[in-house]
Order: structure tokens, then C-alpha cells, then sequence
């Protein structure tokens, strides 16, 4: 049986996943003629990844998951200390990310290097640190939390979702910022070039 919780961790962590890799293909490309929509873009994802990930979801696994699976498992007590001690940077790392931005984009390609440095070295800390929930803390939960620890979860998940995700109806006030990276981002999270 698939818990609602792990379902809703899964999706988020593909639509945080989708966001990296634009983030990475957009970097790749740079801004060429589109200055404008690239830098617009470019904020808006990583707005995203600070008010989504980092203000909702972190909260939901370390509030309600990491807890009962430490309480549980000498195993992962350690990792979930790591994973914790890396949400907590995660809110001024990306809001450093977002400062080298407007560095760049203001001051111009003299800043680029150093963003594209710290951007490239975030996707791979992020993409490794989804890797250790889905890979270690997750397969340990299902082992050793209880049917009444899934249900006191799996409520708390339930109740703040992904404005990004697929589950209909989205929240209105994510609807500008929706807009804006589906359009204007590049596949896989959006439908621009």
C-alpha cells in the first residue's frame, strides 16, 4: 500500500527535480537575445523553489516524517540529522542564489561565472539530498512506522500540497507564478523554448 504521504513527497520532489533541470538547461543556454524573459524566468523558479520546497515541504518531512522514522531507526537517525541540518541551510542557500542572479543581471556577465558555479553545485547538492529521502529514509519508513504513524502523516501531508502540482484546483495565489514558468520555462517544467 502506497501512503498518501510518500505519494505527495514523490510528486513534489519530481516537480523540484523538473525545476533543477530547467534551471540547468536555461544556465546551459544562457540569456541570448531574451535577457529579459531569461532573468524573469530564472527568479521565478528559484521564488519557487523558496516559498514551495523550502516553506512547505521541508516543514511536512521534518515536522512529521523524520521524527517517527528516527524515533524508530538507529539506522537513519543520522541521516535525518543531516537532512534536517540541510533544510535549514536550504532557505539562505537559495536566497543567495536568487542575490548571485540579480548580481549577474544587473551588473552584467562579470557575475555570471560565480552564479553558474553556485547554481550547478545546488543542483547536485539537491539532487542528492531527494536521492537520500527516496533512497534511504523512505524504504525505512515503510519497514518501521506503525499504521497509526501513516495516518497522523499522511494528514498532515494532505493538507499543504504543490501549487505546481497536477491536483486540480490549484491554489490562486501560486496561478501568476504557475503561468509564468509553464510558459516561459523550458521543457520539462514548462512549454517555452
Amino acid at each position: 500500500m502506497e501512503h498518501a504521504s510518500i505519494r505527495i513527497i514523490h510528486e513534489e520532489h519530481a516537480s523540484l527535480s523538473a525545476i533543477l533541470q530547467s534551471l540547468r538547461m536555461m544556465l546551459r543556454k544562457g540569456p541570448e537575445d531574451e535577457a529579459e524573459n531569461f532573468f524573469s524566468v530564472m527568479r521565478a523558479m528559484l521564488f519557487y523553489i523558496d516559498e514551495v520546497p523550502e516553506k512547505q515541504h521541508h516543514i511536512k518531512e521534518t515536522e512529521l516524517l523524520f521524527p517517527q522514522v528516527a524515533k524508530r531507526s538507529a539506522h537513519c537517525a543520522e541521516i535525518i540529522k543531516q537532512l534536517e541540518n540541510e533544510h535549514t541551510k536550504g532557505e539562505s542557500a537559495v536566497r543567495e542564489l536568487q542575490h548571485l542572479l540579480v548580481a549577474w543581471e544587473l551588473l552584467g556577465d562579470s557575475r555570471r561565472q560565480v552564479f553558474e558555479t553556485a547554481m550547478l553545485k545546488y543542483v547536485d547538492f539537491y539532487s542528492h539530498h531527494m536521492r537520500l529521502e527516496e533512497t534511504i529514509v523512505l524504504p525505512e519508513a515503510l519497514n518501521v512506522l506503525t499504521a497509526e504513524d501513516w495516518k497522523d502523516i499522511d494528514a498532515g501531508f494532505a493538507e499543504n500540497k504543490d501549487p505546481l502540482s497536477n491536483e486540480i484546483p490549484r491554489d490562486p495565489i501560486y496561478d501568476r507564478l504557475f503561468t509564468k514558468i509553464v510558459m516561459r520555462a523550458p521543457a520539462p517544467i514548462g512549454l517555452g523554448s
